[in-house]
């Protein structure tokens, strides 16, 4: 990513979301903005964008805001606890700084890899709540509003979380909290129904494409062919362009399971499952949907409608002799293993055994066709 010392915080400058950035304008300027709004969405739609902005038109101090250093924004985000001691955000705010100065179209894989978290589990601990209570306890240091940015709510850990509902039930004047959520859902109910909800869809693969082009000076064929793998996901189009290595070791890693399963090379395939096994959870997850993307990619493939397709090319070159084993006798049932081996990593499960019964289902599932 390109680095900066500021960032563009003005709705004029987020992509997209004209018909939300046309409510949030409306609530801002007739006064009628909640103080707890929560931005719902998937990863790299701009909701952290439209954050941005809201505080920017609130605090109405851009020197400071774009720099992300006003006194009176406060930032909260999932962390992982720092030699086993209380962790309040603000132990990693120089990060979150610069992660966000760099882009503002980020995710939680840019966010572990800034923190060095590795296979650490990141949560919004309660420490954190009590640091935004002395905060919000205060007088605005420039008079006006106080504005509390969430990142991940759905990160907080129960304590966190019902202490903060008690901020939200009583909120301190002129403070306004913005929750930027990718999973509203496990959010408790109770915090949920203390905001507003304004849902920020996915970018269209227009304004993906514009935004490579203009912006980054991509080559105009090769953004159409990012923007129509990035599935509305800005994050996704970035990496894209700027570390693909992931998603091209991840395609040696399904070519090879589905080769290996294929021949029945049991030994091999067990040899495959240490390897994943070895990469970090939050990997191996993302690994599992990139899996269930490549099996829907190949059942779609059949129908012979390049249009119904998003593929990159080295995708699309393996799909050619592949997609024929992905049929309706079989497609249902990978994904259902897919998903429940995603299940048992995200529960903790042990990752060799997981991935080995994995690979040796698809022995059984690949060759019905």
């Amino acid at each position: 990513m390109i680095k900066n010392t500021s960032t563009d915080m003005d709705f004029n400058d987020i992509i997209g979301q004209d018909d939300v950035k046309q409510r949030l304008l409306h609530e801002i300027e007739t006064d009628r903005l909640p103080h707890a709004l929560l931005l719902s969405g998937p990863e790299g739609n701009g909701a952290y964008s439209l954050a941005l902005a809201i505080a920017d038109r609130l605090l109405q101090a851009p020197a400071m805001t774009s720099r992300l250093q006003h006194p009176d924004m406060h930032f909260s985000f999932p962390v992982f606890k720092k030699d086993s001691k209380p962790t309040p955000c603000d132990t990693f705010v120089r990060q979150w700084r610069d992660m966000v100065l760099s882009s503002p179209y980020f995710g939680y894989n840019e966010w572990m890899e800034a923190i060095g978290a590795d296979n650490q589990q990141l949560t919004i601990y309660v420490e954190e709540s009590e640091a935004l209570i002395r905060k919000l306890s205060l007088k605005a240091n420039q008079g006006g509003y106080k504005v509390v940015i969430i990142w991940l709510p759905e990160k907080m850990n129960a304590e966190c979380a019902n202490k903060l509902l008690k901020l939200l039930e009583e909120p301190p004047q002129k403070t306004v909290f913005i929750m930027v959520s990718e999973h509203p859902e496990q959010l408790l109910t109770t915090v949920r129904s203390r905001c507003q909800t304004v849902e920020v869809p996915p970018l269209t693969q227009s304004d993906i494409e514009q935004t490579l082009v203009g912006k980054y000076s991509i080559d105009p064929q090769l953004a159409g062919g990012i923007a129509r793998t990035s599935y509305g996901n800005m994050c996704a189009a970035i990496r894209q362009i700027t570390d693909n290595s992931e998603a091209e070791h991840f395609l040696e890693l399904f070519k090879s399971l589905m080769r290996l399963s294929y021949a029945r090379k049991v030994r091999e395939m067990k040899l495959w499952s240490e390897e994943v096994a070895g990469m970090g959870r939050e990997r191996q997850k993302r690994f599992l949907s990139y899996c269930q993307r490549m099996i829907r990619e190949n059942f779609i493939y059949n129908f012979h409608n390049p249009d119904l397709n998003y593929m990159s090319s080295d995708e699309a070159e393996f799909a050619v002799r592949f997609a024929p084993f992905i049929n309706e006798r079989n497609v249902i049932g990978i994904m259902d293993e897919l998903q429940l081996c995603y299940r048992d990593i995200a529960q903790n499960g042990n990752a060799k055994i997981v991935f080995f019964d994995f690979a040796l289902k698809m022995i059984v599932l690949i060759k019905n066709r």
